[in-house]
């Protein structure tokens, strides 16, 4: 194998080149990243690039020698239109085509935007650098914000708006912050959190309309009620970079389809946001179904991710066996002060139980629980009790063995 591309200057396309590296592969790389900068960290985005805490030069993740010492072939701008799987050939909009003969995709994923008042100024999407600038320029001289989504960019945005002492109203078409993640009970937790920090929240609340000569002035409901609002950030969740895809000869759907390798096709992995693979892990507990997929926007999965498929390309360079790629997987939400941290997979019809604190003292560990398993861990204040409970979700506990251990530890 004399030649590896990885389309996506990424988290997890950098942290591919650079196992890539570390695992003796001394052939050309080639990353090709659709915007300008190199690669950076997005986690800080919403929370304290928004504040303004950081300025952009702070998101960076490798510096200008540690990107040389990978000896990279760096094509920053250039974006992929086109892929031939079968002949192994990549088509960009310069122009270009380019040959390999191992492949990474990790073009992650865009934000959903509404289907209306894009057109006015002061309507934001968050998912860039560019993107983070242009709101915190906004804020500066905003005294309204409207947040319409309250999964974790959407809370996470509210957080950092208040923080800048702006009036801020977070508008939700379910009854209440984070809910599929989180469940009912935590997700009332998380709604106390907000309104005890000033936001403003209007639960099972559809948009009807962004209203505005120009530039946005309002948000209006499906009920007909008016949000007053000079800034407005949609977070609605993502969609995986895929359409460059279309008539590649690879599978795809809500990402691009792999199997427990993250492998897409011989020679071709995807890792991070855009992948979508059966994670024989969570499968178990989760899914009873060996073959389902999933898909993980999260900042450790992308890193792992991306690590796990260059592995793979390699051994399979090698015609080795490979390594199925089964993480229990891990996010955090830093909001008001408060990191909230999570993993498993969790989803409101889940068992539930508070184990360890209280949620009055905003340090607590809670457990979830499906079909006999553990299958899931959020603790704020706590990050011990999440790296105990994370271990139990690995060695596939039961939920009687984690109830009973949480017991134990009370005692």
């Amino acid at each position: 194998m004399q030649h590896v591309v990885i389309i996506g200057a990424s988290l997890a396309g950098l942290n591919a080149a650079e196992t890539l590296r570390a695992e003796g592969y001394a052939g050309r790389i080639t990353m090709v990243g659709e915007e300008p900068e190199d690669p950076y960290d997005r986690p800080p985005l919403s929370k304290q690039i928004l504040t303004g805490e950081w300025d952009a030069d702070r998101l960076p993740l490798r510096s200008p020698g540690e990107l040389a010492d990978l000896n990279l072939d760096l094509r920053t701008g250039c974006r992929a239109v086109g892929l031939n799987a079968a002949d192994r050939v990549l088509r960009f909009d310069r122009g270009e085509s380019l040959e390999f003969d191992g492949l990474i995709i990790a073009t992650g994923a865009r934000p959903i935007s509404l289907p209306f008042g894009n057109d006015l100024e002061g309507v934001h999407t968050l998912r860039s650098q560019d993107d983070a600038l242009r709101i915190r320029g906004e804020l500066e001289t905003s005294q309204r914000v409207a947040v319409i989504g309250a999964g974790f960019i959407g809370a996470e945005v509210a957080s950092s708006s208040r923080a800048r002492g702006l009036d801020v109203t977070m508008i939700e078409a379910l009854s209440a912050p984070m809910l599929g993640p989180l469940g009912e009970e935590l997700a009332e937790w998380a709604k106390t959190l907000h309104a005890d920090a000033g936001v403003r929240m209007r639960f099972n609340a559809r948009v009807a309309d962004l209203l505005g000569d120009g530039r946005v002035e309002a948000v209006l409901l499906e009920d007909g009620s008016r949000i007053e609002a000079d800034t407005v950030v949609v977070g609605i969740g993502v969609r995986p970079n895929v359409e460059w895809l279309a008539d590649s000869g690879l599978t795809i759907g809500d990402g691009v389809i792999c199997d427990q390798y993250c492998r897409a096709a011989p020679m071709i992995y995807a890792a991070g946001d855009v992948a979508r693979w059966p994670n024989g892990l969570v499968a178990h507990f989760r899914y009873a179904n060996p073959q389902r997929t999933m898909r993980i926007e999260h900042w450790t999965n992308a890193v792992e991710q991306g690590m796990a498929a260059a592995r793979n390309l390699l051994l399979e360079s090698r015609d080795e066996p490979l390594e199925a790629f089964a993480p229990v997987p891990y996010f955090w939400s830093d909001q008001h002060g408060l990191s909230i941290m999570a993993s498993g997979i969790t989803s409101p019809r889940d068992e539930f139980r508070l184990v360890h604190g209280t949620l009055e003292s905003n340090r607590f560990a809670a457990i979830y629980g499906l079909r006999g398993y553990l299958t899931g861990v959020v603790a704020v204040g706590w990050p011990r009790m999440l790296r105990r409970y994370q271990a139990m979700i690995r060695d596939q506990v039961t939920w009687e063995e984690a109830l009973e251990t949480a017991a134990e530890i009370e005692r």
